[in-house]
């Protein structure tokens, strides 16, 4: 294990002067580089490198010449194959090893009986919620549709755990999967013994929201892989938005579903260039050469510690339907673990640029942080250090945004260190881009815990951006908290939303308390949009960790008028139970209320899940407008456009602000901005400051239900509808291939 790294490194030396010395397509060289770099990760030490490690322990099992070696091969390939999603190899091994136990080793047979529960609770999921998969598969509460019509995996692990509970009846691992089992048997609650139900939280009953419907199977987009991101965004300007996803295995491809403008997509997945480039737990959309058309930058490595040194990849949008690499050429090309950047014009050049939250795991190698300015002809320049931003720290989230309204955007970063680092930007007065910490002056150095999922947003329209970040400190599985906040046990902060509000000062006040965001959610990825058009942001989180017993229900929060947060999981059915990663909201049926895609699947072969796009059904009757904005000098993509939107609602004037970004700092919505109007069928006022030199556009009477694209310094706009479809009534028309073609150009 040790020689199979630096070889490894050997591999892509060769790689790189072999790739500089010969003529191959950028996207060759990538994925000839990405083939490397998973052969170089395949050793028995890599947790994630299952199949390696079925290998290992079958070996083990072969030489194993006493009881307990043979049983801790035997253990640890049963866990293997769990990975791997062969419960029905695992649960035998298991069975056999409960057999061969002595009856007071308890804790051990224990631990047996947990991994043989899991076992049949997972062959319950795979035979009907993956291999029989509906639009109420594995939603929390199970129930109707989602109960297990083969019933035998969760009958078989409500047994297990009843016997583990009646050992140690504090098991609250046990307690929350045995009503989970229970909910899948269809037994649940009046089957489940009284002492060890767990009640459903109660509901708000003055906030009403209306049930979403899964409806990815019904078109093709239910595309099942293990984590991964999710960007949603007009990638041919022809005005409806496009879909790609990626999947943090290395033997897993790119997604890519071209709107059809009919309510079909066609999937360009092997025509886009996208079908061989393997990897990126994560994603994000910019214009990094300000031409026009959204490119991707996808971002590898995470959790993987040493074996993470994955590269990254910056997709360039071709304008022709395909992509191509071009991270060397860019300079972009590094080998560092992470998941998390964000892009944003930090000199106000007018051009992109980016920074990079690397992890530098417990223990581990250095991997500082990475900011790369934008050298306006395709290639980017490393300036961390000399901008102050070169941060060492296991880094999960990055968000960028202008906090303190000085025309420069900031960042702001979660780590699993149990700091929250916020950097201001403190402009070009020293003859360059640099940054200071100011997390303790800000008031941001409380609460000491590990983080995740995070974003800038203005959740109370006062024009300050606030910030979220979603907690991700736990010692156990996910289903142990999850019992103890149904008990009311909870008192730690573990896996907590912190929300922080904006004093107008430099300074931020924890109003988690204050504002109903006391809730856990173990939040991996997420993002923000407004579900009923009441101009008041919502969002929505994506939940779990790696293990297997994490089965947590993902979490929408409903904001009330900016005072507080209602969670509002349960009547919207949107509590899948699987692992939750990329979110986007957007309007996809274009009938004015915003549906939200999320990208599930955990970090296991086995644990691949169907991605879920949870179709609104509108909310009311409220009004909404859309907004595409064009810089011109300013970058393209007017990425931190500040936008303060005007109207009447009822006889009082209302103001909305919102900042042009793709939202969290996991997964990613359209840079086209949708705003609710609530009762206004009118908007006053428009007022868009451009970021770079500020300049401000103001634009009166503007309609609502439109799209409204607008181009910086052009004093008229374009209003467009565009066509609204109604999925159920449609037939499904995925096509495999779409002919190449130039894009159509909105303005």
């Amino acid at each position: 294990m040790t020689i199979a790294f630096p070889r490894a490194w050997l591999a892509i030396f060769l790689w790189l002067a072999f790739s500089c010395s010969t003529q191959h397509s950028p996207n060759k060289d990538m994925i000839n580089l990405l083939q490397t770099v998973a052969e170089s990760e395949n050793v028995p030490g890599n947790a994630f490198a299952s199949e390696r490690k079925k290998v290992f322990y079958d070996s083990l099992l072969q030489v194993a010449s006493t009881y307990p070696d043979s049983a801790a091969a035997s253990f640890g390939l049963g866990n293997t194959l769990l990975e791997l999603g062969q419960e029905e190899k695992a649960i035998p091994l298991f069975e056999d090893l409960l057999k061969g136990l002595p009856s007071f080793l308890m804790d051990k047979r224990q631990l047996v009986m947990k991994s043989v529960a899991i076992a049949y609770l997972r062959l319950g999921e795979r035979k009907n919620c993956i291999y029989n998969h509906n639009g109420e598969s594995c939603i929390y509460p199970i129930a109707n549709k989602g109960i297990h019509v083969n019933k035998q995996g969760a009958e078989k692990a409500i047994e297990l755990y009843t016997s583990l509970l009646r050992y140690d009846g504090s098991d609250l691992e046990s307690r929350w999967l045995l009503n989970i089992a229970y909910m899948a048997a269809g037994g649940y609650p009046k089957e489940v013994p009284p002492a060890l139900l767990l009640n459903l939280p109660a509901t708000d009953s003055s906030i009403t929201v209306k049930p979403f419907q899964d409806i990815s199977p019904r078109l093709g987009l239910n595309i099942k892989n293990m984590a991964g991101g999710s960007v949603i965004d007009d990638f041919n300007n022809d005005g409806y938005v496009d879909i790609v996803t990626s999947s943090w295995g290395l033997q897993e491809g790119m997604h890519c579903y071209i709107n059809n403008r009919n309510g079909t997509f066609t999937d360009a997945t092997a025509a886009s260039g996208l079908k061989e480039l393997t990897g990126g737990l994560n994603m994000v959309q910019t214009d990094y050469n300000n031409d026009g058309l959204k490119d991707i930058f996808v971002l590898r490595g995470a959790w993987k510690g040493k074996y993470g040194k994955e590269p990254n990849s910056l997709l360039k949008n071709n304008g022709d339907g395909t992509f191509t690499d071009v991270t060397v050429a860019a300079g972009l090309l590094s080998f560092y673990p992470t998941q998390t950047a964000t892009w944003a014009d930090f000199n106000n050049d007018g051009w992109l640029d980016v920074f990079i939250g690397n992890e530098t795991s417990f223990g581990g190698e250095s991997n500082p942080c990475e900011f790369y300015l934008n050298n306006k002809n395709g290639t980017f320049t490393e300036m961390a250090v000399k901008a102050g931003c070169s941060v060492i720290a296991f880094v999960k989230g990055v968000t960028s945004g202008d906090y303190d309204n000085d025309g420069f955007p900031d960042l702001f970063l979660s780590t699993l260190n149990g700091k929250k680092i916020l950097l201001k930007n403190e402009g070009l007065a020293n003859g360059g881009i640099h940054f200071k910490d100011v997390t303790a002056a800000a008031g941001l150095s409380n609460n000491v815990t590990a983080t995740f999922t995070t974003w800038f947003w203005d959740y109370d329209n006062d024009g300050w951006l606030d910030i979220l970040v979603s907690g991700y400190e736990f010692n156990r599985s996910l289903a142990w908290y999850a019992a103890e906040e149904a008990l009311h046990y909870s008192k730690s902060h573990s896996g907590h939303i912190f929300l922080f509000h904006n004093k107008h000062d430099g300074t931020f006040e924890d109003v988690t308390e204050k504002t109903g965001l006391n809730h856990i959610a173990f939040s991996m990825g997420g993002n923000f949009g407004d579900i009923d058009n009441d101009g008041w942001l919502d969002f929505y989180m994506g939940t779990g960790n790696p293990q297997y017993a994490s089965l947590v229900p993902n979490k929408l929060f409903k904001n009330i008028q900016g005072k507080r947060f209602a969670d509002v999981t349960l009547p919207a059915r949107v509590g899948n139970l699987q692992k939750g990663h990329g979110v986007s909201f957007i309007d996809l049926d274009n009938d004015g209320d915003q549906d939200i895609y999320i990208e599930m699947g955990g970090a296991y072969v086995g644990d691949a899940y169907e991605n879920a796009l949870y179709i609104n059904p509108g909310q009311n009757n409220n009004h909404w407008l859309l907004l595409s904005l064009q810089g011109n000098e300013c970058n393209r993509a007017a990425i931190g456009t500040r936008l303060k939107i005007t109207f009447s609602e009822n006889g009082n004037k209302r103001v909305v602000y919102r900042d042009v970004n793709s939202g969290g700092s996991f997964g990613a919505n359209p840079l086209m901005q949708h705003i609710g109007t609530g009762a206004a069928p009118i908007i006053d006022e428009v007022a868009i400051q451009w970021p770079g030199n500020l300049s401000t556009q103001v634009f009166k009477n503007i309609p609502a239900d439109e799209l409204i694209s607008i181009k910086q310094g052009v004093h008229t706009f374009i209003t467009r509808r565009l066509q609204p479809f109604n999925f159920n009534t449609i037939t499904p028309n995925i096509i495999d291939c779409f002919p190449v073609t130039k894009a159509s150009k909105l303005f």
